[in-house]
């Protein structure tokens, strides 16, 4: 008795934790198939959101920027990322200005949004997409330039050393053994990226302007009128292709190749 009742209470938390965890994503699923508009009782099964949600053409304007400021911003930090690391690597000393890029980690995201903003008014450049774009890249430069340094100083520099003594040159060296042993952090690093660049709302808020809007501040604007039935739609879609992209790339053949 005294063995059942601890794993019994052990058992009984871990269930309590999932459901408090996802219990509200099947609420939100759930209703988005609803005839009537949330919060009302369920009344029978519909389509009809995500027939509305399809003809929101604001809806997936704001979606595809969102989309395409996720992409750039990751490229742009990896393309960072690695050019510092290949600048360490031929001789270059970037050691002690390492902790300048964990001030992103540390400093609240709302501080970072208003120093971009008042730094972007300084220069007098017009607050829109490059800004935007300039804002995410700066947020995922102190996620990927620390992970991938600190893996890169993991790696045995007695491959190095073997590359060069049989005739290979630094460059060579680099972007044929140093950079194919970082690729698994680059992918890891750049979808971390990607996904917080994509659900950003305070660096989007203060660095968007008025001409440009994130499907963050589409839907911020669309709750301040009330919860809109097609915004369970649509978030039950991104729900769907997240936990599609994220079975894809745990299956073994994918982690095989990747890692």
């Amino acid at each position: 008795m005294r063995r059942v009742l601890p794993q019994f209470l052990s058992y009984l938390s871990v269930v309590l934790t999932y459901l408090f965890l996802y219990a509200p994503i099947v609420v939100l699923v759930t209703y988005s198939f609803n005839s009537k508009g949330f919060p009302s009782k369920w009344d029978h099964f519909t389509l009809k959101w995500y027939y509305e949600l399809f003809r929101d053409s604001d809806i997936w304007r704001s979606f595809f920027i969102s989309l395409s400021i996720a992409t750039l911003s990751t490229f742009s930090s990896i393309l960072m990322a690695v050019s510092l690391v290949f600048y360490h690597f031929i001789g270059g000393r970037v050691g002690k200005g390492m902790p300048l890029f964990y001030a992103n980690l540390v400093f609240p995201e709302t501080v970072l949004g208003i120093s971009l903003m008042s730094y972007f008014v300084l220069l007098r450049i017009p607050l829109g997409l490059q800004t935007l774009i300039v804002s995410h890249t700066i947020l995922g430069l102190g996620f990927v330039i620390p992970v991938m340094y600190m893996r890169y100083r993991q790696l045995d520099p007695r491959i190095v050393e073997a590359s060069l003594i049989l005739g290979a040159t630094k460059p060579q060296t680099f972007f044929r053994i140093i950079l194919p042993l970082l690729r698994p952090t680059i992918i890891a690093s750049g979808l971390m990226i990607f996904i917080l660049s994509f659900d950003d709302f305070a660096l989007s808020y203060f660095c968007a302007g008025t001409h440009i809007q994130t499907l963050s501040l589409h839907l911020l604007s669309m709750i301040r009128v009330g919860i809109q039935p097609t915004m369970n739609a649509l978030s039950s879609i991104l729900l769907i292709l997240t936990s599609f992209l994220v079975v894809i790339f745990f299956s073994p053949r994918v982690r095989s190749r990747i890692f």
